[in-house]
C-alpha cells in the first residue's frame, strides 16, 4: 500500500464518522463500558498519536470488551492465538530509509502500516471472566486535582465561558455549578474533561509546545488547534477515568474539522502526534512535581472552585 492510500484510508474513516456528527477519537461509550487508552496486550505499552482513534474505532464498530491490542505474531509469542476469521485492526508506525548522498547516509522515515488483534479476538478469550472495574469518580477527582496542580497552571473561575487566555497565559473555567452533564457524564465528569481541553490549549504557548493557535473562529490554524486540543482532551480523560463527553461548542468545529482533513490527508495524523505531545507536556510536570515531593495522584487539596 502507498503512502497516499495509508493517508487516504486513516482520513477516509475520519470523515465518514465526522460526517455523522461523531468524533471517532473520543472513547467509545455506546456500550457503556469504559475502556480507557488502547494499549499493546504483550508490551503493556500504551498507543499514541493516531493509533488511539484508529483503536478506538474499531472497538466501538466491533464491540470489543477489551482495549489491549497486539500482532498476531505477539499474541503466538505468549502462547495465544487469534480465532480463524477474525479480521485485523490496522495501525501505522514509522520506519525509515537510508539514502546515500555525497558518502553520507541519511535516514528518512516514512508511515508503515500494521495489523493488530484485540484480545477479545483469541480462541482463550471468555467475556465472562473479563472484569470490568468501576470507576471511583471521587478517586479520579483526586487524580485530576493532582494532575492540574501539578502543571501550576493558573485557572481562574467564573463567568459563563471557558478558555485559555494565550496573552496573559491563564485558563478560565465557569463555576463548577454551570455544568450540567450529559447521559455518559456526571457534572464532574463534563468539568474536568473541559478542563483538560484548556489544559491542552495552555501546552501550545510558545514556552511549551510552541503550537499556532489562529486569530479568530473559523480559519485554519484556529480550527487546527481545536482538533489538537479536542484529541489531547480525549487521550488526557481515558488515562485518568473520565467519560469524556463533546464539548459543547463541538458540533460547530466539524464542519471546518471535516474542510481540514479533507484537503490535507497528513492533517488527522499530524494532529494527533501534536495531541500526544501536549500529553507529554503536562506529563513532564508530573515527573518534575514528584522529584520536589508533590503529590502525583491522590491526597490532593484540589483546586479551588468558586
Amino acid at each position: 500500500m502507498s503512502l497516499t492510500d495509508l493517508h487516504d484510508q486513516i482520513t477516509g474513516k475520519i470523515i465518514e464518522q465526522l460526517e455523522q456528527g461523531l468524533a471517532p477519537w473520543r472513547q467509545p461509550w455506546k456500550t457503556g463500558i469504559t475502556f480507557g487508552m488502547p494499549l499493546n496486550g504483550v508490551t503493556r505499552k500504551p498507543y499514541r498519536g493516531i493509533n488511539v482513534p484508529l483503536c478506538w474505532y474499531d472497538m466501538q464498530e466491533k464491540g470489543f470488551q477489551s482495549n489491549e491490542f497486539a500482532s498476531f505474531k505477539q499474541w503466538a509469542e505468549k502462547k495465544e492465538y487469534v480465532r480463524k476469521g477474525e479480521k485485523a485492526t490496522q495501525i501505522v508506525y514509522y520506519d525509515t530509509i537510508e539514502r546515500k548522498k555525497d558518502d553520507e547516509i541519511t535516514k528518512i522515515p516514512f508511515l508503515k502500516m500494521s495489523y493488530v488483534f484485540n484480545k477479545c479476538q483469541l480462541k482463550s478469550y471468555n467475556p465472562e471472566q473479563e472484569t470490568k472495574e468501576e470507576v471511583d469518580i471521587v478517586k479520579s477527582i483526586q487524580q485530576v486535582d493532582a494532575f492540574v496542580k501539578n502543571t501550576d497552571a493558573i485557572i481562574k473561575h467564573g463567568g459563563n465561558q471557558a478558555f485559555y487566555n494565550k496573552a496573559q497565559d491563564y485558563i478560565q473555567m465557569p463555576p463548577t455549578v454551570a455544568f450540567i452533564g450529559t447521559k455518559t457524564q456526571s457534572p464532574t465528569e463534563a468539568y474536568y474533561s473541559t478542563e483538560l481541553h484548556e489544559l491542552s490549549h495552555w501546552t501550545g504557548a510558545e514556552k511549551r509546545c510552541n503550537r499556532q493557535y489562529g486569530k479568530r473562529f473559523g480559519d485554519h490554524d484556529y480550527a487546527f488547534e481545536e482538533l489538537v486540543a479536542e484529541l489531547s482532551s480525549a487521550f488526557l480523560c481515558a488515562e485518568l477515568g473520565i467519560a469524556d463527553g463533546p464539548q459543547l461548542d463541538h458540533a460547530s468545529y466539524i464542519g471546518h474539522w471535516l474542510a481540514i482533513l479533507k484537503e490535507d490527508k497528513k492533517a488527522i495524523l499530524t494532529a494527533a502526534s501534536a495531541a500526544s505531545k501536549a500529553g507529554d507536556c503536562l506529563k513532564a510536570f508530573q515527573t518534575n512535581a514528584l522529584s520536589h515531593d508533590r503529590p502525583l495522584i491522590g491526597n490532593s487539596p484540589g483546586i479551588v472552585l468558586s
